[in-house]
C-alpha cells in the first residue's frame, strides 16, 4: 500500500486512495487558459480528448469553463455553464472514470453534478461561493479544496505570504472546517496546496519539497504542477520556456510530488506522466513510506 490508505466517496463508486496515484486529466474547455487555451472549444473535441486521455491512462478528468491563470478574468455562471454542460452530458455514457468540474460557484456545481460530474474542484478553497459546501453535501460528491492566496486577476501582483507553508496549511484546515460544518463528510474532502496559485516561483518549491507536512491534516493530497509558470522561469534560458516545453519539468514536478506523499496529480500529459507516476510508486514503495506500486496491480476503485 502507498502510505496512508483514503477511501474517497462518489455517487457512483469509491475510490481507494494510497494503493497508487491516481491521474486527474485536464479538460479546460476555455478560450483563455494558460496552457490550451482555445484548444477544446467544441464539445465534439472536447469529449473526443477526455476519451483519448482515459485511454491513456487517466483515472478522473477535471473539467472547467473558466480560466483561473494568473491575470484572468472571470465569466458568468451561465457562460461557464454553456461551455461545460454539453461536454459532460457528451461524455456521460461514453466515460468509464468519473468526472470532476472546475468551478468557483455553486449554480454551475449544481449543474454539473445533474449532467454527469461526482467531483467539485474549487480552487478558491469555499472562498469564491461557500455554498458550493452545501451543494457537496446535499449531493454526496466529493469535494477538492485548493489554497489561493488572492483572486486570479492579481493573485501573483499582490505581496506573497512570508511563510508559504504555514499559509497554505492555515487556509486549507479553514477551508475543510468550513466544509464539515456544511455537512460535507470529511470521508469526500481532498486538500490542494494550489502550486502556481498566489505564491512566489521558489516556494512553489518549498511546498512540493514539504508536501508530507500538509499530508498531516489528515487528508488526501491532491498536487498540479503541471506546466505552470514556475517550471517555465526554471527551464527558459533568459525567458521562461512557453507551456508546450514545459513537459520534463513537469515530470520532475509529479515525481516530487508522489515522494512528497500526493494521491492525486492533476496533469495536461496523461501518457507521459502516468509513466511517471508509475515509476515514482515504485521508488516510493522501495522506500518504504509508500508500500505497494502501480505495477503491483492495486485496484483503482470500487463500485458502490
Amino acid at each position: 500500500m502507498l502510505g496512508k490508505e483514503y477511501r474517497l466517496k462518489l455517487p457512483s463508486r469509491t475510490l481507494v486512495l494510497g494503493w497508487r496515484t491516481l491521474i486527474m486529466g485536464v479538460l479546460n474547455v476555455t478560450p483563455d487558459s494558460f496552457s490550451d487555451g482555445g484548444a477544446f472549444l467544441d464539445p465534439r473535441q472536447a469529449v473526443r480528448h477526455a476519451l483519448e486521455m482515459e485511454r491513456a491512462g487517466a483515472d478522473l478528468i477535471d473539467i472547467g469553463g473558466e480560466s483561473t491563470r494568473p491575470g484572468s478574468q472571470g465569466v458568468s455562471a451561465e457562460e461557464e455553464m454553456r461551455r461545460v454542460l454539453p461536454v459532460i452530458e457528451g461524455l456521460r455514457a461514453k466515460l468509464k472514470i468519473p468526472i470532476s468540474i472546475d468551478t468557483r460557484k455553486a449554480q454551475v456545481a449544481e449543474a454539473a453534478i445533474a449532467a454527469g460530474a461526482e467531483m467539485i474542484n474549487d480552487v478558491s478553497g469555499l472562498k469564491a461561493d461557500p455554498r458550493i459546501a452545501e451543494v457537496a453535501a446535499r449531493r454526496r460528491v466529493s469535494l477538492v479544496l485548493m489554497h489561493m492566496r488572492g483572486e486570479p486577476k492579481t493573485m501573483q501582483e499582490r505581496p506573497f505570504a512570508k511563510n508559504a507553508l504555514r499559509d497554505v496549511i492555515a487556509g486549507l484546515r479553514a477551508s475543510a472546517r468550513k466544509a464539515m460544518r456544511a455537512g460535507v463528510a470529511k470521508s469526500a474532502i481532498v486538500l490542494d496546496p494550489g502550486i502556481g496559485f498566489g505564491k512566489s516561483f521558489q516556494q512553489n518549491y518549498e511546498l512540493l519539497a514539504r508536501l508530507a507536512e500538509i499530508g498531516k491534516l489528515g487528508f488526501p493530497l491532491l498536487v498540479g504542477p503541471s506546466r505552470k509558470g514556475f517550471l517555465g522561469a526554471t527551464l527558459g534560458c533568459g525567458k521562461p520556456a512557453p507551456p508546450g516545453e514545459r513537459i520534463w519539468g513537469t515530470a520532475a514536478a509529479v515525481a516530487a510530488s508522489i515522494l512528497g506523499g500526493a494521491h492525486i496529480v492533476r496533469v495536461h500529459d496523461v501518457a507521459e506522466m502516468a509513466r511517471v507516476a508509475r515509476v515514482a510508486d515504485a521508488v516510493a514503495g522501495a522506500c518504504g513510506n509508500r508500500g505497494q506500486s502501480r505495477m503491483n496491480g492495486a485496484p483503482r476503485s470500487r463500485k458502490t
